[in-house]
């Protein structure tokens, strides 16, 4: 396949798109450029959506966004959001603040830091939920088993009417590893991690 057979890019925010929160100017012209060229643009992040949008004004830029690791979708030219998952637990929530665990609920998410995810996934299997942790670098994400940015993708795929063959995946950490086995072409950054298979 030629790079002028693909017809959408399906990339990640941190450690890929943006270093330290902040998207580099040539990047966004890149992006720009692809645009103009026809190419579909489809964000995957495991960052909730207030967290995106409090360091990253040009959204816009994006045909969709999958948030929360796949949980979430999000239409940037009308704001529509779509969840894929159900909310958190409230026993899961409520277990983790007794047990002082810090994180962050987002629609779905349950977020916190990796050094805290093995006291995560204990109160996963105390409660008896189907629930899985999925590691981003520093980072831990507690989500419904199965839920991953390919997941995510997929469905926005279809609703673009891109097959995945057609579509390019972007990615530097583990929960990435699912939308570059999805994808056509997949590209790890330079600075990525390396894969553990």
């Amino acid at each position: 396949m030629t790079a002028s057979t693909y017809r959408a890019v399906a990339i990640d925010y941190d450690g890929t798109l943006a270093q330290d929160g902040i998207v580099d100017p040539r990047t966004l012209t890149a992006l720009t450029e692809l645009k103009a060229h026809g190419v579909l643009l489809v964000l995957v992040t495991g960052r909730q959506m207030g967290s995106l949008f409090g360091t990253f004004p040009h959204a816009n830029l994006f045909d969709r966004i999958v948030f929360e690791n796949g949980a979430l979708l999000y239409t940037p030219s009308n704001g529509a959001c779509r969840l894929l998952s159900p909310p958190a637990p409230k026993a899961l929530v409520a277990m983790l603040e007794q047990r002082g665990v810090p994180f962050a609920v987002g629609s779905t998410v349950v977020a916190t830091a990796a050094s805290y995810a093995p006291a995560v996934l204990s109160a996963i299997h105390e409660l008896g939920l189907d629930w899985q942790i999925t590691l981003n670098k520093g980072d831990a994400m507690a989500l419904p088993a199965g839920v991953t940015k390919a997941t995510g993708l997929a469905p926005v795929l279809a609703e673009l009417g891109i097959p995945a063959a057609e579509t390019i995946g972007v990615g530097d950490a583990e929960n990435d590893h699912p939308v570059l086995a999805l994808c056509g072409l997949a590209v790890a950054v330079a600075y990525a991690l390396p894969s553990r298979e």
